[in-house]
Formats: structure tokens, sequence, C-alpha cells
């Protein structure tokens, strides 16, 4: 699809009581909810990332998103709503498990796989017979939902395989020309997309971590497995986002090196010197704790800190705007540290392995 679009802006101030229902009637609002009736894609941010928007009952609406993004078709949907009552028209039965995780996460990063109905686009869920959904914690999204008065079909509001958009900078950055507008509603909070989970079968799954951890998810419903992709790759026919194909990259090459701190630190040191050997540019995914001895190695031309080791948090709210951040100083070899995979740290090793394509070294 080329940039030919006039893409319209909507800025939008959510510091307000009742943000909601106020933002609801609020003129951009209003107009950006006509474009999603009107079957256009309109970006707009969650507590998340940022997603792109459309109207998740039609096929014409969603195709728009395929073409902005470059999203292969195989690749399902999330579908974001604003009340449960709009649930009927999307999923046709709500097990025992998912009231409780509703009720517990929602509003939230928490994506849910239910049955779906016939009104679901066939595009949203890639020919499947179940639907992802979830009700984001953010009051613009809230409200721009509400005033559609459609569900919406929403994935990350970049092009296929970038890392996702936390600001509307980066959205533009991807997609001005291609989409029809965007609601910009300021940074996003979370910065990993949700976790998604299938209830649908027992016990229940998760297909994708994110900011709703396994623990959390265990605490409400008992025991939870983890989708064999994690370990073994990819599946053929992926049953949530995120689940095939490189995602979130820089467009550098990109490392990860696992082991302990010292042989990582050779590790890395060996391979930004053969980079820059070859007259690479070269990068170093740091933490807190790191940044200071990349900051004084003589092979390392750029240091972004993701943020410290004790505040997975922090390094999850960062993540995405220094994987950007490499390409604005134009790295070409990135090597990176890796992070536990409990807790929090399980949906940030996922994203940087997508990231990194799968290349890990171990030292």
């Amino acid at each position: 699809m080329e940039r030919n679009v006039v893409t319209k802006v909507w800025s939008v101030d959510n510091d307000v009581e009742n943000a909601v229902e106020k933002l609801q009637s609020c003129t951009q609002i209003v107009d950006a909810a006509r474009f999603l009736r009107e079957n256009a894609a309109v970006a707009f941010p969650t507590e998340t990332v940022y997603g792109l928007g459309a109207n998740a009952l039609s096929n014409d609406a969603v195709e728009k998103i395929f073409a902005a993004k470059g999203r292969p078709s195989d690749n399902p949907l999330i579908v974001h709503i604003a009340t449960k009552e709009q649930l009927s028209t999307v999923t046709s039965d709500i097990p025992a498990k998912a009231e409780q995780l509703m009720d517990a996460f929602w509003p939230g990063p928490l994506t849910i796989i239910l049955p779906k109905t016939d009104q679901v686009a066939s595009l949203v869920t890639a020919g499947l017979d179940s639907v992802g959904v979830r009700m984001p914690d953010h009051p613009v999204a809230l409200a721009l939902i509400a005033a559609a008065g459609v569900p919406i079909a929403a994935p990350s509001a970049n092009r296929s395989g970038r890392p996702s958009p936390t600001t509307a900078a980066h959205v533009l950055a991807d997609l001005e020309g291609r989409v029809a507008g965007v609601v910009d509603g300021g940074a996003t909070g979370v910065g990993l997309e949700s976790t998604v989970i299938d209830v649908t079968v027992e016990p229940p799954v998760v297909l994708r971590p994110g900011g709703i951890t396994r623990e959390q998810l265990e605490e409400v419903i008992g025991p939870v497995d983890l989708d064999p992709s994690f370990q073994a790759g990819a599946l053929e026919t992926p049953r949530a986002p995120g689940m095939k194909y490189t995602h979130y990259a820089p467009e550098g090459e990109m490392w990860l090196v696992d082991g302990d701190e010292e042989p990582v630190r050779e590790k890395m040191g060996d391979m930004l010197r053969e980079a820059k050997q070859h007259g690479r540019k070269t990068g170093v995914l740091a933490t807190t704790e790191s940044s200071d001895y990349w900051q004084a190695h003589p092979d390392a031309d750029v240091v972004l800190s993701v943020g410290s080791r004790s505040d997975l948090g922090e390094v999850a709210h960062q993540l995405y705007a220094v994987l950007r951040d490499f390409d604005h100083h134009n790295a070409q070899f990135i090597v990176g540290e890796t992070f536990s995979r409990e807790g929090l740290g399980m949906a940030v090793m996922n994203r940087l392995e997508k990231a990194a394509g799968g290349r890990i070294q171990h030292a």
C-alpha cells in the first residue's frame, strides 16, 4: 500500500475526571468514531501500545488494517470492546473461567480467546472458530470504542515486524499516509501487548505472555499451561497475534547473549569487535546496571539502557521505544542482554527473542 492517504490527527487530553464519559462526547472522539463507523482504519492509544483499529464486523474495514501494516492475513487480530454488553456480538459462549478472569483483570492487558459468533469478520480470526477479546484500560480507547458503537479489531499500529508504537509519533513514523487517522492520547503505560489466554481448552493456555503474568492468572483460575511454541518455535497456524513471524525488530541485525555476567560481557565484546572490523555501526541494549561499562567500551557506538533489572515493569515500558531509538542512531549490529523469565520477564524475553529473530548466543 502506497502512502497516498491524508492521515488526520486528533489530539486528546485524557487527564480529566470521569474521563471516559466526558471524552465520549468530545469533538475529536466523535469525529474519529465516525471514521471507524465508515469502515476507515484509525490508530488509538491503549494502556499497552497504540492499536490500529477498524470495525471488527466488516471484512472491508479489516482489510485496511492488513494493507496498512503489510501484515500476513493468517495472523489473527484482537477485538477490543468497551463494555461487557458488547461480548454478545463477538462470542457465542463465555466459560466460567473467562468470567473470573474478566472480573479480575478487565479493563486491563488481558486478551481472552473465546468461541466466536458469525458476526465477527472472517479476516479478524484468520478463519479460526475462536476470537481474542479484551477491554483496554485506557479512557481514550474506551471512549472511542463506545462512541463508535461497534467492537474494534486492533493489532499494534506499526508496520508489520517493526517495534510496537508507544507514542503517536511512532505510529506516524510507520503509518502516516497509510491510515485515515491517529488519535493522539499521549504515551502508553504498560509498554508490552496484552497477555493472551485460551480458555476454550482445559487447562487454559497462555498463547502470548504480556502485562498479566502466568502467576497472576493462576491465582484466579488455578493451573495454566504455556503454549509449546514458547519452547519449540512458531506454530504453522498461529492462534493468537505474535505467535508467528519476526516481530518488534529494529532495522539493524540484533543478537541476544545469555549466561553469567562476565562471560556475557566477554562474548558481547567479541561480537561488537567483529562487527566493527566489518565496518558496521554497533549498538548495545544495556541495563542501568551495565550501562556505564558499555559506555566505556571502545567497540560500542550506541549504548541504550532499557531500565533496571530490578524493575521489569520499567524494562517493559521502555523496550519498544529503545528498539526504535537504535534505528534513529542508524545502528547496524545490536547485541543485548537477557532477563530472567520469571513473572513479567517472560513477556520481556518473548519480545526480545522475536526482535532478534531467534538469534541467541550462549556465553
